[in-house]
């Protein structure tokens, strides 16, 4: 009897050894076993800022730009590309030969229309109006001596001096002379009709035109500083050749500058006068100057390979140091949050439409459901699923896939 409960307790003790084996082999498999390196961030409280980023270009709000209006010969220069240069300083002088034989003959023009709508006006010139004249009087005795012989004809008819033919070729050469004579009064008094006035009143205003666009021409064969400004192009050497519509030079107030920016076209829905702006050029790296929209776009226009609506930023600081045509980096923004709880974008994922995240809970990871934010480029908010402090997986320094209940090794 007591050697069966002996052998009883042995089997008890090895059932009681091998539980213990497999507990401590379990546990050691749970330790020992591969562990995913990641990389982790911690879920923190901090303003976001909502931006857009795009490309521009420095423009000044004036720009002063003077062509050559004619095939010339530049005569004189009196100033360089980049100078300073006061209100009403001389700048170029254009040979202006042809320029004033243009300006000659558009006045002669002028006089020429002028005198024939006078000649419209007043029925004729002074010599047609002398004539008009002579030929009224000379009509008017003829006719007069018509009636005269009329009148005797017809006495001497009656008392059978003349016969009635006479009379009667008297009395038709009476009616042919008082035609003449009503033929020669309409010419005098009604030589144009209202056609011939508006035409003459037509060509006059044309070569009035004509005059006022040769004069203009001639004006322009001189330029003079329309403002105190900088001169930041030149294209004019005295002796040199200047077609037609050649750019001379352009001058501006560089005190006075903005940017246009060109924002791709589904981005222009969310921009809005006023937004601040950062403004960054690759010559002074380091440097950042700050704007405002001002004006947004009123059209989407081709713009190299991208169709953009072209925006109007305003610079804050009026002596900013841009050159003309410099080519900077836009960034807006669209929105700003202060105090919002955050994660970077790396840790967000998202399955049919829900988004997740895994959060490490006791060295394991853990698929854990949020509600975001709007998020920006880098950062998202987070509404609602985890805590300030909770740390989120961004990434496996292996790229392999992420996966619940991972044991994980945390790696900077």
């Amino acid at each position: 009897m007591a050697e069966a409960r002996t052998e009883k307790s042995r089997v008890w003790l090895w059932i009681a050894a091998g539980v213990v084996v497999i507990a401590v082999f379990f546990t050691a498999e749970y330790f020992l076993r591969d562990r995913l390196t990641v990389r982790v961030a911690r879920v923190e409280r901090e303003t976001l800022h909502n931006t857009i980023s795009t490309n521009g270009r420095v423009e000044p709000i004036v720009n002063y730009q003077y062509y050559s209006p004619i095939n010339t010969t530049v005569k004189a220069v009196y100033a360089q590309a980049g100078d300073t240069v006061p209100k009403g300083k001389l700048l170029i002088v254009l040979d202006d030969v042809a320029a004033r034989a243009q300006v000659a003959a558009a006045e002669s023009a002028v006089r020429t229309a002028q005198a024939n709508l006078d000649a419209v006006t007043h029925n004729g010139t002074q010599a047609e109006r002398q004539a008009s004249a002579a030929e009224v009087e000379q009509d008017r005795l003829a006719r007069d001596q018509a009636q005269h012989d009329l009148e005797a004809l017809t006495q001497l008819a009656a008392t059978g001096a003349a016969a009635p033919g006479e009379v009667t070729a008297a009395r038709e050469r009476l009616q042919t002379a008082q035609a003449s004579l009503d033929a020669a009064e309409q010419s005098a008094h009604h030589r144009y009709s209202t056609d011939d006035l508006n035409r003459a009143q037509a060509a006059l205003a044309d070569a009035q035109a004509g005059l006022e666009a040769a004069r203009h021409v001639e004006a322009q064969t001189s330029y003079a500083a329309p403002i105190a400004g900088t001169i930041y192009t030149l294209d004019a050497a005295a002796s040199g050749y200047a077609a037609a519509g050649n750019l001379l030079l352009e001058m501006a107030d560089l005190h006075h500058e903005r940017v246009r920016a060109y924002f791709d076209e589904p981005d222009v829905g969310r921009l809005a006068v006023a937004q601040p702006v950062s403004i960054r050029w690759e010559a002074k790296p380091g440097r950042e100057w700050q704007g405002h929209v001002s004006r947004l776009p009123v059209a989407v226009v081709a713009y190299t390979t991208r169709n953009v609506g072209e925006t109007l930023i305003d610079l804050d600081d009026p002596n900013a140091g841009f050159l003309p045509a410099t080519n900077v980096t836009v960034t807006v923004t669209i929105s700003s949050e202060a105090n919002a709880l955050s994660m970077p974008r790396e840790a967000l994922h998202e399955q049919n439409g829900k988004y997740f995240v895994y959060k490490v809970v006791d060295g394991e990871l853990k698929r854990t459901p949020i509600t975001i934010g709007s998020a920006t480029i880098t950062e998202v908010p987070i509404l609602s699923g985890l805590q300030e402090g909770d740390m989120v997986v961004t990434s496996s320094s292996t790229g392999q896939p992420l996966q619940e209940g991972m044991p994980i090794k945390v790696v900077q």
